[in-house]
């Protein structure tokens, strides 16, 4: 009897190879970290496995057509290049950021950088994922490690609440989007995407069961992003989650979302987008008022970050809901842009905490008066948000918004362009606040080296491509070209 074997090609999982294997060493070198220099190197070595990692991706994704190993459960091309690029872009930059903070708070041991590894590799499988059980092995080793994240500080009752409600919520997200695969794989027969596509495609297995399996799906995957009416955690565990944590779930959690998304409603669902295009509007539309009208009553600024980031979800889901491929690649820029835009924001937000503050808005009064520098950089985070030209912000509204027009969604633009000005309230409040609004005491907050170079890489990045964003957009487009 013969046993078919499937064909493996490991040269395509260097990236994720590199990841893992210096995850579980630094298990070992965190057990014998003693002293701070030792532990400084693991985050070192942290760093440099994820920019070697980055590197690796960037070197094959140039190049590489889209090949498959492990039977087409794995697979290789553009767009997991180009998504895992940026995800490790979303780790570094705050890794960047945490060292200092972690050495104050005293959370600098090599289990943080372990989780941050672990969760990474998740995002990474997800970006790969050429079936539905890949694809959930992946957004779970993502999501427990961000759980145990979220509540590192033992002993802070606000971050051990984020991180059981993350985990308790999340874990009924998990098995809400594993029922809904169970149910596609009794219709269809397969749990491959590719061959999934191809059912569907033939109309083989299409009823009220794939029907409530797709939905489903779309539900877990619309918790992992925070997309309304799923967001319900975001907020608390923003908001309690150590800031260096919350800066690293507010950007590559949410590329590797939204990675997910790509897999699925591409590979998989493609033949139904005239059925799963309007829920996906609904959900899109829903996070756009969601997240401009929640987020002006909030005074605590990670909360409002974390309210912000779902109207910028709706914004980024209305790609999808034009299902072209202008769509598609409006996705890949306005993440691109977020990615730095957050990055920015939350560098500031860990630079005045040397001074014990800046997670309240009233932390920012007169802020101009005291380090203007700072103030500029925050308020050049805020317009480009609120999609003000000529900043980066902008154009990733407006590929989203062209592409909707494009696909005679004019009513979703519209929508789109109306919550983006409500929006622009809570951001031009933090301006106000910091240039027209009187100093109350001094400020001592001196920027760490690693935190200057993160905020002037964001401010540049926000400049040029709002500026010059051919590159981006020309990036995208043949990220998406197989």
């Amino acid at each position: 009897m013969s046993v078919l074997m499937p064909d493996v090609n490991l040269s395509l999982l260097l990236p994720e190879i590199v990841i893992a294997v210096v995850a579980m060493a630094m298990l070992l070198m965190a057990a014998w970290a003693g002293d701070q220099g030792n532990r400084s190197m693991v985050a070192v070595v942290a760093v440099s496995a994820v920019i070697l990692a980055g590197g690796m991706t960037l070197l094959k994704g140039g190049t590489a057509a889209a090949v498959t190993t492990f039977s087409g459960l794995f697979v290789s091309d553009r767009l997991s290049s180009f998504l895992k690029i940026l995800m490790c872009v979303a780790t570094v930059l705050p890794l960047l950021l945490s060292w200092d903070y972690l050495k104050r708070h005293r959370l600098d041991e090599g289990e943080y950088f372990v989780l941050t590894l672990c969760a990474l590799l998740g995002g990474m499988v997800i970006a790969s994922s050429g079936d539905f059980i890949v694809l959930y092995l992946g957004i779970e080793l993502m999501s427990l490690s961000v759980y145990v994240l979220a509540a590192y500080r033992r002993d802070d009752p606000a971050s051990n609440e984020a991180g059981l409600k993350y985990f308790i919520l999340g874990s009924m997200a998990s098995g809400l989007m594993l029922y809904g695969i169970s149910l596609i794989y009794g219709t269809t027969g397969s749990t491959l995407f590719s061959h999934v596509h191809h059912a569907l495609a033939e109309g083989h297995g299409v009823g009220p069961a794939l029907h409530a399996g797709v939905i489903l799906v779309l539900a877990g995957l619309s918790f992992k992003i925070a997309a309304a009416p799923f967001h319900m955690w975001a907020p608390d565990v923003y908001q309690g989650a150590p800031v260096s944590v919350t800066a690293f779930m507010a950007s590559m959690p949410k590329i590797a979302g939204f990675a997910a998304f790509y897999r699925v409603l591409i590979d998989a669902f493609a033949p139904l987008h005239h059925q799963w295009g309007p829920v996906l509007q609904l959900i899109a539309i829903v996070s756009m008022v969601v997240g401009a009208l929640a987020a002006i009553a909030q005074s605590d600024l990670k909360r409002m970050l974390a309210y912000s980031s779902v109207g910028h979800v709706g914004y980024a889901l209305v790609g999808f809901v034009a299902g072209t491929p202008l769509g598609y690649q409006s996705v890949l820029v306005y993440l691109s842009i977020y990615l730095f835009m957050s990055a920015g924001a939350f560098a500031v937000i860990l630079v005045l905490d040397h001074a014990g503050i800046g997670e309240k808005i009233d932390d920012y009064r007169g802020l101009a008066q005291k380090k203007p520098s700072l103030a500029f950089l925050m308020a050049l985070f805020m317009f480009s948000m609120a999609g003000i030209p000529p900043l980066a912000g902008f154009i990733g509204k407006l590929q989203v918004f062209m592409a909707a027009v494009q696909a005679d969604l004019i009513s979703l633009a519209i929508v789109g362009v109306l919550t983006s000005a409500v929006g622009a309230f809570y951001y031009l409040r933090i301006v106000k606040l910091i240039y027209f609004d009187a100093a109350t005491d001094e400020l001592t907050a001196p920027i760490a080296g690693m935190s200057r170079l993160v905020l002037l890489v964001a401010a540049v990045v926000v400049l040029v491509w709002g500026v010059f964003p051919s590159s981006l957009i020309h990036w995208a487009e043949s990220s998406l070209k197989i």
